[in-house]
C-alpha cells in the first residue's frame, strides 16, 4: 500500500515544522506594535494581514513543488505558470484580498533560456487573465546545490478592513459549496511520482495514459495528464466578494483552498471550536486519481488526506446564497455544487468516492 510518508513526505513532521515557523513569525509581530504595518494575528488563516491604516496589506508565498520534475521529464513547461499563480492568489482570495502583484523566484541547476521563456510566458498569460502584475523576480543558478528546479512566488494584495473573510460568520446550517478542480493542482506530487515511477520505471512520465496504446505525442502521456494546470478560482471570488472598494454580491462566510492536507484538514483551519461539517455530495475524484489509487494501492483515507480528490476550493455561505454562487461560477467556466453543510458536531465527515471505499463515510 502506497502512502505519502512512503513517498518521502512526513506530514506530521511537516506540520510540526510549520508550527515552529509560524510561532517564530508571530513572535516578530510585537516589533511593529502601534506602528503602521502592525500584523494581525489570524491563526489558521491562508494569508497574512498587515494593518496599513485604511486597509490591510495581504501577503503570502507558495510554489509548485515537485510538479516541475515531471515537466522536466517530458519537456512541457507552458502550463506551470498557472499552477504558480493559483497557489498564491487562491490563498489570498480566502481572506477576500485583491492581489495586486506577484513576484517570483527560480532556483535552477542550470539556466536554460528557452525553458524559462516557456515558463514565464504561461505565468504572464495567467497574470494578465487575473489582472495581476509581475513587478520583478530572481533567477539563481545554483549548480550542485539543487537536484531540480524550484519555482516559488509571493503575492501582495489589499482588502478593506470591513471585508476580511475570517470564518467568524460561519454558523450551523451554512452550506458548503465545492468548486471543481481540473486535476491535482500542485499538491501531493511526491505520492503521484512515487506511484508512477514504481509502476512504470524510469520512463514513467512518457508512458501512455491509455493502456495498450502507443504514445504518438507527449500530450497522451501520464506526465502530461498529471501536469493538467490548476484551475484558478480567484477571479470568481473577486466577482462574488467584490474587489477593493467594490460591493459584494454575496456574503461569503468562509473560503477554503484545498491544498496540502486535503479537504478535512484545510476546512478545519477556519472552523470555530465545536463546529464540524457533513460533506456527502463532493465532486468525485478525477479518473487519473482513481487509477493512481488502484495501481498504487492507496486507501481512500490517504487519498483524501493528500489530494484534493476533485474539489479545489470550498465556499461557505448561507443556503439562500448557494444558487447565486453556483450560477456565477458557471460564467467563469467553473463547476460548483452544494457539497454539504456546517454542523455543531465538532467533526468533519465526508462521503468517499475513491477507488477503495466508495460510499463510505470518512
Amino acid at each position: 500500500m502506497s502512502t505519502y510518508e512512503e513517498s518521502g513526505v512526513n506530514i506530521s513532521e511537516g506540520d510540526k515544522a510549520s508550527r515552529i515557523a509560524y510561532n517564530a513569525a508571530k513572535a516578530t509581530f510585537k516589533g511593529r506594535e502601534g506602528m503602521i504595518g502592525e500584523p494581525v494575528t489570524q491563526d489558521g488563516g491562508f494569508a497574512g494581514l498587515i494593518d496599513m491604516g485604511e486597509f490591510y496589506l495581504v501577503q503570502n508565498d507558495d510554489g509548485i513543488g515537485t510538479k516541475e520534475i515531471i515537466a522536466d521529464e517530458i519537456g512541457k513547461y507552458d502550463t506551470l505558470g498557472y499552477d504558480l499563480l493559483a497557489m498564491v492568489i487562491d490563498d489570498a482570495a480566502c481572506v477576500g484580498a485583491e492581489v495586486i502583484t506577484c513576484s517570483n523566484t527560480m532556483d535552477v541547476k542550470k539556466v536554460i533560456a528557452e525553458k524559462i521563456e516557456k515558463m514565464m510566458e504561461g505565468f504572464k498569460t495567467a497574470c494578465l487573465e487575473h489582472k495581476v502584475v509581475i513587478p520583478g523576480g530572481e533567477i539563481a543558478e545554483l549548480n550542485t546545490m539543487v537536484n531540480c528546479n524550484l519555482w516559488n512566488a509571493t503575492s501582495v494584495g489589499i482588502v478593506g478592513k470591513d471585508k476580511v473573510i475570517t470564518g467568524e460568520k460561519i454558523k450551523e446550517g451554512d452550506q458548503v459549496i465545492a468548486l471543481r478542480s481540473d486535476g491535482f493542482r500542485s499538491n501531493g506530487f511526491s505520492l503521484v511520482r512515487y506511484i508512477l515511477e514504481k509502476q512504470f520505471g524510469e520512463t514513467a512520465y512518457m508512458h501512455s495514459y491509455e493502456e495498450g496504446k502507443l504514445l504518438s505525442t507527449v500530450d497522451e502521456s501520464w506526465g502530461a495528464k498529471v501536469l493538467t494546470p490548476a484551475r484558478i478560482y480567484y477571479s470568481l471570488i473577486m466577482a462574488l466578494h467584490g474587489r477593493y472598494g467594490k460591493s459584494s454580491q454575496v456574503d461569503i462566510h468562509g473560503i477554503v483552498h484545498v491544498t496540502g492536507g486535503g479537504i478535512a484538514a484545510n476546512l478545519n483551519r477556519i472552523l470555530k471550536e465545536g463546529q464540524g461539517a457533513h460533506l456527502d455530495n463532493l465532486f468525485p475524484p478525477h479518473e487519473m486519481m482513481l487509477r493512481l489509487q488502484e495501481i498504487g494501492v492507496v486507501s481512500d483515507s490517504e487519498a483524501y488526506r493528500v489530494w484534493n480528490m476533485g474539489n479545489g476550493m470550498l465556499v461557505i455561505a448561507d443556503p439562500s446564497d448557494a444558487n447565486l454562487i453556483i450560477e456565477r461560477a458557471k460564467t467563469f467556466g467553473i463547476e460548483a455544487r452544494v457539497a454539504g453543510q456546517i454542523n455543531d458536531t465538532g467533526k468533519i465527515t465526508l462521503k468517499s468516492q475513491g477507488f477503495s471505499d466508495n460510499g463510505k463515510m470518512l
